[in-house]
């Protein structure tokens, strides 16, 4: 589950969807309401050409990454790279990513249809998450040197952390977005410390690299859509608000024949990720709860398998989908 999880992890921060505006780059009038708010950071996400610096801050730890963003017709393309531990590079072209780890000399490439469906997670957000949140204009405030709109998501129930958003007004992009606990406490923070919006695309600074790993152990996955009810699992009882976005398997080791299946569930704001996973006594396992700034982890053996579910999301939430998943065949 450690190699599934660390995959699968980077390109959830992705814009993934293709950008069928991609030239769209003069100024907007500001939108008097938070539905059209929403409805422009959605769009953002997906239609803005755009590079700059990331950083994220959860448990007093602080990490960044380098993230550029080109839509070129109905070609989608982005790169991030991490600036900090281990080095680490991602490279998308629409559906198709490679991540690369230059210290160990290994590719991963995939193929990710599956989740070109899914919003780009801390910077896009699906208008229906106001089905779940209230959402409050707070005014204008800096970041990374732009004027931006701040709004607070708060969620009707328990079962979801508030977000506060910075929306920059010229564009929508957003610029930074807050996890809040019960407390009001922030949880986790993602804000762009310097970005440049509105360049021209640079696809070739995707293309390029990825032609060039002579040298570099490939390692190609593929990801099968699926269905739960087609694996043999069902989710007894909806979590409230969450929707099921896509199903996935993949082999669980580059040359295994064991697969983990991934189902991804979402509210228009967050995603929560359920794991099911063959047990095998060679791996180190044990059954797991903790977190890590807003992300949860929760991982149980149920009989032959292995449970897992993660996610932005109160323990409780946890909790309710990996009791709701039930074997039937």
């Amino acid at each position: 589950m450690r190699s599934v999880v660390r995959y699968w992890l980077p390109i959830a921060s992705l814009a993934s969807l293709f950008a069928p505006f991609a030239f769209v780059t003069s100024a907007v009038a500001a939108p008097p309401d938070a539905r059209a708010w929403l409805t422009r950071i959605h769009a953002a996400a997906y239609e803005r050409n755009y590079q700059g610096t990331l950083v994220v801050s959860a448990n007093g730890v602080v990490s960044s990454s380098r993230i550029a963003h080109f839509a070129v017709g109905d070609q989608s393309y982005e790169r991030v790279e991490a600036l900090d531990g281990r080095q680490q590079r991602v490279y998308r072209v629409n559906d198709s990513v490679h991540t690369i780890w230059p210290q160990s000399g290994v590719a991963v490439v995939e193929d990710r249809p599956a989740i070109a469906k899914l919003p780009a997670a801390r910077r896009s957000v699906d208008p229906r998450a106001l089905d779940h949140y209230d959402a409050k204009l707070e005014g204008v405030e800096r970041v990374a040197g732009r004027d931006a709109q701040v709004l607070l998501l708060q969620p009707k129930d328990g079962w979801r952390y508030a977000q506060r958003l910075w929306a920059d007004r010229a564009t929508g992009l957003m610029l930074r977005a807050d996890i809040v606990g019960a407390d009001r406490t922030v949880l986790e923070s993602s804000a762009f410390s310097a970005v440049e919006l509105g360049i021209r695309p640079q696809p070739e600074s995707v293309t390029q690299p990825i032609r060039k790993l002579d040298g570099y152990r490939i390692v190609k996955t593929q990801l099968s859509p699926t269905q739960l009810e087609a694996e043999g699992w069902a989710l007894e009882r909806p979590v409230p608000g969450f929707r099921l976005a896509g199903v996935v398997k993949r082999p669980l080791e580059a040359a295994g024949k064991d697969e983990v299946l991934q189902a991804v569930f979402t509210d228009g704001l967050t995603h929560v990720s359920l794991f099911v996973e063959p047990f095998d006594g060679r791996r180190d396992y044990a059954d797991l709860s903790g977190q890590v700034g807003a992300t949860g982890t929760l991982r149980q053996r149920r009989g032959l398998y292995w449970i897992t579910v993660m996610g932005d999301v109160p323990p409780p939430t946890l909790k309710a989908f990996s009791e709701a998943l039930q074997r039937k065949h």
